[in-house]
């Protein structure tokens, strides 16, 4: 994940093409046409060593003929040369170019490497950066830069279409030409070996002439810069994806239920989810809802309210708007009375607001100028259906001078082609969204609604865990490695059992026996009804071979039913090796709901956490969500409120709710539970039985291995990190407890706000601030751990526990060349020396990370922070345009 030297591949000011050619529809013929068409006004060089000029342009023989160093290259040569021309680059001191060629993977360069590997390697060593290979190049209308074999050219717009595929993109070439779709930038990836999905985003997320980002996807290879990248970039712009092969079915031979109901295509949409991006699934839904969401305006409700002349437009866009689970606003008698005085007594009196089909402008205006009155109503679609007595264009007009000043957002849809064509212009060119269907309408405001609880879930403040307790994390993995060093990838269900019970996950009493005899023993003990399992590393699904039986209720039965199970098992399975028998207390809850919870590993997002309807008929059913761990309470909601079987634990009728918070508190264990073992594959509990009173685990099974990869390549967000936390003794014995920051903190974080003075909110702010927003706030206390950092100094006991008496907090660039600081400390304890330890820490924290330099902005007249930078080393500079002194750090001095 890095954008060094993005600036020469997305702005370069010279561009040089190797293997331009003069031979027509040649990519390097097609290559040099467009750039010379394009309009780019910086020197292009052609280098093809059999022609004098390609195109009318004095052309070279090689790269080292070039009169000036290319700030980008482009290569179209055979994979044979493109290995002497990126040394040559190399050496030049070229930064970035776009490798057309294809196949470098499969051809040979030396006995250890590839074609690809090799100018990977040539890359890297001198911070090149590659587009592609086998890519259709880029194109920065903005810059008259058509780097491509595109077949056409494109103009200036504010959306980014980024694609790994390149066919895809002649083909949204050929669309958005069409309907004079412009672009920021147009990027061809190809096959992603340098940059790839998540520097693109890092770049466009903070590029001013992007307003939306669009993507298509075939396969993400790396999953944590691509999560950072689009949760860092969606605070700012919408992101939208398409992404193909949704229908791929998961592993087959997966060891539990979770691992078989795990599509690659669920996971992907649990991923995207939490980095805020909102997925599309047709090339024109795209291009409707980057429209949209760059257009859209606060968005505060998911209410509809319609005002249409037409009837069955309106119940078209109704029925559109209730299949896609959305919202249509009840009106107000407030409104209704309203309403009757400016319409015909036959309007429909109801929402869709039906002013008959022959409304006039006049009538629309007053129309929707009662209804946006209404409470109820959160955003409004105006719909028109042309009639003989009506001017559409009139009406349009309408409804724009009375729309305007709106602050809800209003959408149109004027029904028809060429009679409402016009109409349409006008209110494109009013900047106000316009559809050609019902459907489309409601499908671009539900885009709204979605993208916003995308925006909401990256901004609430998470509630804190109802209950504190300490995982026994040691006593987990010796049971794993136990199994692991006997040869076993799967625990016993008594052993998977043991795991849940260390991470606080309540399962039902499960002993093993070793015979039909000790089976009989332990019934006895455990009393009578009782469960009966076979006990074999080899059988997984124990019920689908009759190796499960309940509600036995003496010895008799128990041995009877021990001894089938035997038999069936030898007839059956005769090379199953059978350890056993487990027992088990019946658990009987009248009402309660069999769920599945669990996890698998897949192969591109990492560990992934599965909740669902439970049961033996699981795999029928089919009825689950899914989540990237680590999970929160308010995460853990999201998931079970993502299944059908949520409306049923809510309780209806006489049945009781089930106790939600511990069902959630159950997944934020089990998401705790796999972000520290490692060892732990798949794992699932089903059923987990949930009622009024509580969950328990019935039945559990994990698969584990014995090659562990560290935290940093297993999981795709990266896990609070608590082995930062540790204990701070100041001078005065006063004691704190420093640790990371956690989005659960945004309360206390504005109760230290409060206690800072005016002087102290203007050295941070560089402004009075009275009190941040929420979205600001969250902001500080919902980091990316991979690439920001706040540490807070807390009082861990006392009157004040739980209190922040002191905050440094840095944001890192994608490159880790920079980390920019803010501190800040609560006004009424200065001059104890805690600025001076918050900075001591946050420093040795970057120079382990490996950052570059330590930096950050001082007002002059903060003398208390400029002598302790003086004090900690920094150097300091005026910027007299800012009124700021910035001050510098070198980390990594010492390394060079």
């Amino acid at each position: 994940m890095s954008t060094i030297n993005l600036d020469h591949l997305f702005k370069p000011k010279s561009v040089a093409v190797i293997g331009a050619s003069n031979r027509p529809h040649s990519v390097g013929h097609v290559l040099m046409k467009n750039l010379l068409a394009g309009g780019f006004d910086g020197p292009i060089m052609p280098v093809n060593p059999r022609s004098q000029s390609i195109g009318g342009v004095l052309a070279y023989p090689d790269v080292n003929s070039l009169p000036v160093v290319p700030e980008l290259a482009v290569i179209c040569v055979p994979p044979q040369a493109v290995i002497p021309v990126m040394k040559c680059l190399a050496e030049k001191g070229c930064l970035a170019a776009i490798v057309l060629t294809a196949g470098l993977g499969s051809e040979p360069f030396d006995e250890k490497r590839s074609i690809k590997q090799a100018m990977l390697d040539i890359a890297s060593e001198k911070k090149m950066r590659l587009l592609g290979p086998n890519c259709l190049g880029l194109m920065v209308p903005g810059i008259g830069l058509n780097a491509s074999f595109s077949h056409q050219n494109i103009g200036s717009g504010k959306i980014a279409f980024v694609s790994q595929s390149g066919a895809l993109c002649t083909a949204v070439l050929d669309w958005a030409s069409a309907r004079d779709i412009g672009f920021s930038h147009f990027i061809s990836l190809g096959e992603c070996d340098d940059v790839d999905f998540g520097d693109v985003i890092d770049y466009l997320g903070s590029d001013p002439d992007t307003r939306a980002i669009m993507l298509y996807i075939e396969s993400i290879h790396e999953r944590r810069s691509f999560i950072s990248a689009a949760r860092a970039a969606s605070r700012n712009k919408p992101i939208l994806c398409i992404k193909s092969g949704r229908f791929a079915e998961g592993a087959a031979a997966a060891a539990s239920h979770t691992g078989a109901l795990a599509g690659a295509d669920d996971v992907f949409d649990a991923a995207i989810k939490r980095a805020g991006v909102l997925r599309v699934y047709t090339v024109s839904e795209m291009f409707s809802a980057a429209e949209t969401l760059s257009r859209m305006r606060p968005f505060r409700g998911d209410k509809l309210g319609i005002v249409t002349n037409g009837g069955g437009i309106g119940v078209l866009a109704v029925d559109a708007l209730i299949e896609r689970q959305g919202h249509l606003a009840h009106l107000d008698p407030e409104t209704i009375t309203a309403l009757d005085k400016v319409l015909p007594a036959t309007w429909s009196h109801a929402n869709p607001v039906d002013i008959i089909g022959d409304a006039p402008g006049e009538r629309y205006a007053k129309a929707i100028e009662t209804v946006l009155t209404d409470s109820n109503i959160n955003s409004l679609l105006v719909m028109h259906a042309p009639t003989a007595i009506t001017d559409p264009v009139e009406v349009a007009r309408c409804v724009i001078d009375q729309i305007k000043h709106s602050k809800k957002n209003i959408l149109t849809n004027w029904v028809g082609e060429a009679t409402v064509a016009e109409a349409r212009n006008m209110f494109y060119a009013a900047g106000i969204p316009t559809y050609r269907t019902p459907e489309n309408a409601v499908a671009a405001f539900q885009h709204m609604v979605n993208y916003r609880k995308l925006q909401d879930l990256l901004m609430e403040t998470p509630p804190s865990v109802p209950r504190d307790y300490t995982p026994q994390t040691d006593k987990a993995r010796s049971i794993i490695h136990t199994a692991i060093h006997a040869g076993r990838d799967m625990l016993t269900e008594p052993e998977a059992k043991a795991v849940l019970e260390c991470y606080g996950i309540n399962t039902v009493k499960t002993i093993a026996a070793s015979d039909i005899e000790e089976a009989v023993r332990t019934a006895d003990d455990i009393g009578y009804p009782v469960a009966l399992k076979i006990l074999s590393d080899d059988i997984s699904h124990k019920s689908d071979v009759g190796g499960v039986v309940l509600n036995l209720d003496s010895g008799e039965e128990v041995r009877a039913a021990a001894l089938k199970m035997q038999r069936t098992i030898e007839q059956k399975f005769p090379n199953a090796r059978l350890r056993g028998f487990t027992i088990q207390e019946m658990i009987t809850r009248a009402g309660a709901r069999e769920l599945i919870v669990g996890m698998t590993t897949d192969p591109i997002f990492g560990p992934v956490i599965l909740f669902g309807h439970g049961g033996v008929e699981v795999e029928v059913v089919r009825d689950r969500a899914m989540a990237l761990p680590p999970l929160n309470m308010k995460l853990a909601r999201e998931l079970v409120e993502g299944t059908r079987i949520y409306k049923l634990l809510k309780g209806y009728r006489d049945v009781p709710p089930v106790n939600l918070e511990d069902l959630y508190m159950t997944l934020v264990r089990l998401s705790q539970l796999v972000v520290h073992l490692g060892e732990v594959v798949e794992l699932d509990m089903n059923p987990l039985l949930a009622d009024q009173h509580g969950v328990i685990a019935l039945d559990a099974r994990i698969k584990v291995t014995p090659k562990v990869v560290s935290d940093d390549k297993r999981l795709a967000i990266h896990p609070y990190p608590r082995h930062l936390k540790q204990e701070l003794v100041m001078d005065d014995g006063t004691t704190y407890l420093l640790r990371p920051i956690k989005p659960e903190d945004e309360p206390a974080h504005y109760e230290f706000m409060s206690k800072l003075t005016p002087e102290d909110i203007h050295f941070r702010f560089f402004g009075s601030v009275r009190e941040l927003p929420h979205s600001e706030m969250a902001r500080q206390t919902q980091l990316d751990y991979d690439r920001d950092m706040a540490f807070l100094a807390v009082v861990p006991d006392g009157p004040e526990q739980g209190q922040i008496h002191g905050i440094v907090q840095v944001v890192i660039d994608p490159n880790n060349e920079h980390a920019e600081y803010a501190i800040m400390v609560r006004s009424d304890i200065k001059g104890r020396g805690l600025g001076r330890v918050l900075m001591e820490q946050m420093i040795a924290y970057c120079r382990r990370k490996g950052t570059e330099t330590f930096i950050g902005q001082v007002l002059p007249s903060n003398r208390r922070m400029l002598t302790l930078c003086e004090k900690l080393g920094f150097s300091r500079k005026y910027i007299p345009d800012e009124d700021v002194f910035e001050v510098t750090l070198p980390l990594q001095r010492d390394a060079h």
